[in-house]
């Protein structure tokens, strides 16, 4: 074989490699559209319809303390904090009466985000029952860090004290976002005022409300009685101050309505 056919060979066989090697590529990148493809068909034909939604959120915000020592010319605070409790309302868009798909089987919350912390005090968030609702309590045992279960259960009472919730929806989800020691051993020297154990118990202890302003996010995951599988992420702005009045003046209610839609993963 002469040189110039041996050059022509390898001309040849380099461009038949070449071919190879784009004809593989492209069949990889049309294997993965098609599956993209696929994937987000699944997806939208899984969530067709709105199963679950999460549109109102009831907020209560308020300050307590906890005490460390008093004399009659001062009085000494040893962690002020302030909560806000919220409910969580989830209900199912179907006008049907109850069905295995918009009843819950399970659900459970998780990845807690803090996007924007505040400049003061140790954010946490706690499961907290229907009776302590609106109160100072601190549910320590029920803190809620990777992941908290809610029991589901089907019967006509139960003590709404525990994480429970009746599988048609019936009561709300209840937490509680705690901010402690925004203040330690912070001693008020005016003692000729009575202390009020509320909001303005913040503006006494000189804390500007910026500095305790707080935005978070958690992941509510349902699983119906289909054994589907659903998720929302939900945002709170912890609410500091309305149009009408600021925590300064003692709590603060609040009903927001929101559009949180649950999407089916599986």
């Amino acid at each position: 074989m002469d040189k110039k056919k041996k050059i022509l060979t390898i001309i040849v066989i380099i461009l038949f490699i070449f071919v190879l090697i784009l004809a593989s590529l492209l069949f990889k990148k049309y294997v993965l559209k098609s599956d993209f493809e696929n994937n987000i068909l699944d997806f939208a034909n899984k969530n067709e319809e709105t199963i679950f939604q999460v549109n109102k959120i009831v907020l209560f915000s308020n300050c307590d303390a906890k005490n460390k020592a008093s004399s009659s010319t001062n009085f000494t605070i040893e962690n002020l904090y302030q909560y806000t409790d919220m409910a969580i309302f989830i209900n199912h868009s179907s006008q049907e009466e109850k069905t295995l798909k918009n009843t819950l089987k399970k659900v459970n919350i998780n990845n807690i985000q803090y996007t924007s912390l505040p400049e003061l005090g140790q954010p946490k968030l706690y499961f907290k029952g229907l009776e302590q609702f609106a109160t100072s309590t601190i549910p320590e045992e029920n803190e809620i860090q990777d992941n908290f279960e809610f029991t589901v259960i089907s019967a006509d009472e139960a003590n709404l004290n525990t994480p429970i919730l009746y599988n048609n929806l019936a009561n709300p989800i209840t937490l509680s976002y705690v901010n402690e020691n925004v203040k330690t051993d912070y001693t008020l020297t005016d003692t000729s005022i009575p202390i009020t154990y509320d909001g303005s118990l913040l503006k006494r202890c000189g804390v500007d409300l910026e500095s305790i302003a707080c935005h978070l996010s958690f992941d509510i995951y349902i699983t119906n009685n289909l054994d589907e599988e659903y998720k929302t992420t939900v945002f709170i702005d912890i609410p500091l101050e309305t149009q009408e009045k600021s925590i300064y003046e003692g709590n603060i209610n609040s009903i927001q309505n929101t559009n949180f839609t649950f999407y089916r993963y599986k």
